[in-house]
C-alpha cells in the first residue's frame, strides 16, 4: 500500500513543499510575479475553457496523442517486452511542446505583453518560439553559449521561429546560467514579461504547474498500455535532468504500486563532482534557484559545474518533487555514462530504425540494464524527443570517422 502523501494524492503542500523539497527561495522583488503566477494557476489551470482550449492546441497542432510503439527488435535482444512512449513525434520534436503550450495560454491569460524563456538542449526554447508565434507573442530565449554552439540546429529553428536567441557568457554557459538570466530578466518586467520556465524545477509553484501541463505523457501511456500492451508495464524508465519529462510520466502511475519506475541521470565521464549531472545520485540538499532540493555542490555549498554529453540533462540539480520521490522509496534513480548513452542510442537507431535524443537514449540504457537484470518483463521507455538536433555532437562523437 503506497503512503498517502502531499507528492502522491498530486499537489504540493501550501508552501509548495513535497515533504522536506520545494518551497519558494527567491529575492523580494520577484515575490509579487510570483504570486501572480499563483492566482493564475489556481484561477485557470483546471478551468474548463482553458482545458478545452489547451486540449485543442495538443490535438490538433502538436498532434496528440503521440504513439506508443513496441520496439519488436530491442524486445527480442533484450529478452523483453519493451514499448515506447513516442514524445519524439510530438510538434517541434519533444515533450517540450506541452508545457509550452500550457504556459503560453496561461501569460496570456495573465495579460502578459512577452514570453521569456531558458533552454539547455533548445527544445523548451524551440517549444516555446512556436507557441509563442502560435499565439502572437513575442519570444525571447536565453541559452547558454556552450549550449549555443553545441545545438547550433535548434539555434536556427528558435530563430526562424521569430524568437530572440540570447547567448549567456557568465557562470557555466549552460541551463543554469540561462535560468539565472531569464530570472533576471524577469524581475525587471515582472507584469508585461511572462517567464515559461521548461522543466518541473524552481520556485512555486512552476515545478506543480510543469507537471501538472506534462502528465499528459502519462495519462495517455498508462491508457495506450491497457489497450495495446493488455496491461500495465512491469517498469517505466526515463531520463532525468530538471525532471520535466520523467515527471510527466511517472505522475500517473505514482499509485500503481505494482508498476515500478525508474529515472535515469546523466553520469557524464564518472562519479566525480564536476564529470556528470547526476543530482539525485551524488547530490545534496541545498537551495538552487528558488527551491529546496538535491543539487551538485562542494562542501563549501558552493554550485558546481556538471558534465553530459547531453545539453539537456547538464543541469546542477533537479525537481524538488523528483527529490521527494527518491527519498520516499517511491522512484529508484540511476545514472548512465556519456558512452552507455551513445551506445543506447546507436542500437535503437539501428535497430528500430528511431534517432532519440541523447537525453531519452540514457533512458534507453536504464532499461536494457532492467531488462538484462529481469528476462521476459514488460518495459515502457519514455522517448522523450528526436535526436535531429544532437547531430553535431553525433558527428564528433558516433560518427567520428566516418565518410
Amino acid at each position: 500500500m503506497l503512503r498517502k502523501s502531499a507528492a502522491m494524492s498530486g499537489l504540493p503542500d501550501a508552501r509548495g513543499r513535497y515533504g522536506a523539497f520545494g518551497g519558494r527561495y527567491v529575492p523580494e522583488t520577484l515575490v509579487p510575479a510570483l504570486d501572480r503566477l499563483q492566482f493564475g494557476v489556481e484561477r485557470y489551470l483546471q478551468d474548463a475553457e482553458f482545458q478545452a482550449e489547451f486540449q485543442h492546441e495538443l490535438k490538433t497542432w502538436v498532434g496528440r496523442p503521440t504513439a506508443l510503439t513496441l520496439a519488436s527488435t530491442l524486445s527480442r535482444r533484450w529478452g523483453a517486452e519493451v514499448w515506447l512512449k513516442r514524445e519524439d513525434l510530438a510538434h517541434t520534436g519533444a515533450h517540450k511542446i506541452n508545457n509550452a503550450v500550457g504556459q503560453t495560454l496561461l501569460a496570456k491569460r495573465l495579460g502578459a505583453k512577452r514570453i521569456i524563456a531558458e533552454t539547455g538542449a533548445g527544445q523548451h526554447g524551440v517549444a516555446s518560439a512556436a507557441a509563442a508565434a502560435r499565439l502572437g507573442m513575442p519570444c525571447m530565449v536565453y541559452m547558454g553559449a556552450v549550449d549555443v554552439e553545441r545545438q547550433a540546429p535548434n539555434v536556427g529553428r528558435m530563430q526562424l521561429l521569430g524568437a530572440t536567441v540570447v547567448p549567456v557568457t557568465g557562470g557555466d554557459q549552460t541551463l543554469r546560467a540561462a535560468i539565472d538570466e531569464a530570472l533576471r530578466d524577469w524581475v525587471s518586467d515582472p507584469n508585461g514579461t511572462y517567464y515559461s520556465l521548461g522543466s518541473a524545477v524552481g520556485p512555486h509553484p512552476y515545478p506543480y504547474l510543469v507537471r501538472e501541463l506534462q502528465a499528459v505523457i502519462g495519462r495517455e501511456a498508462r491508457a495506450q498500455m491497457l489497450e495495446q500492451a493488455g496491461g500495465l508495464p512491469e517498469v517505466a524508465v526515463a531520463c532525468v535532468g530538471g525532471g520535466s519529462n520523467a515527471i510527466g510520466l511517472f505522475h500517473p502511475f505514482l499509485g500503481d504500486a505494482a508498476v515500478q519506475l525508474i529515472g535515469v541521470e546523466a553520469g557524464g565521464r564518472g562519479a566525480g563532482l564536476g564529470d556528470n549531472a547526476a543530482s539525485l545520485t551524488f547530490g545534496t540538499p541545498g537551495v538552487l534557484q528558488g527551491s529546496y532540493t538535491l543539487i551538485l555542490q562542494d562542501a563549501f555549498g558552493q554550485v558546481r559545474e556538471t558534465h553530459s554529453v547531453s545539453a539537456g540533462l547538464d543541469y546542477s540539480g533537479v525537481g524538488p518533487e523528483h527529490a521527494y520521490l527518491m527519498k520516499s522509496g517511491r522512484v529508484t534513480y540511476e545514472s548512465a555514462t556519456d558512452d552507455e548513452a551513445l551506445d543506447a542510442l546507436a542500437e535503437c537507431a539501428k535497430c528500430e530504425g528511431i534517432l532519440p535524443a541523447i537525453e531519452s537514449a540514457h533512458a534507453f540504457f536504464g532499461a536494457r540494464r532492467y531488462a538484462q537484470a529481469h528476462p521476459g518483463s514488460r518495459i515502457l521507455i519514455g522517448c522523450s524527443g528526436r535526436g535531429d538536433k544532437d547531430m553535431p555532437i553525433l558527428q564528433r562523437t558516433l560518427l567520428k570517422g566516418f565518410g
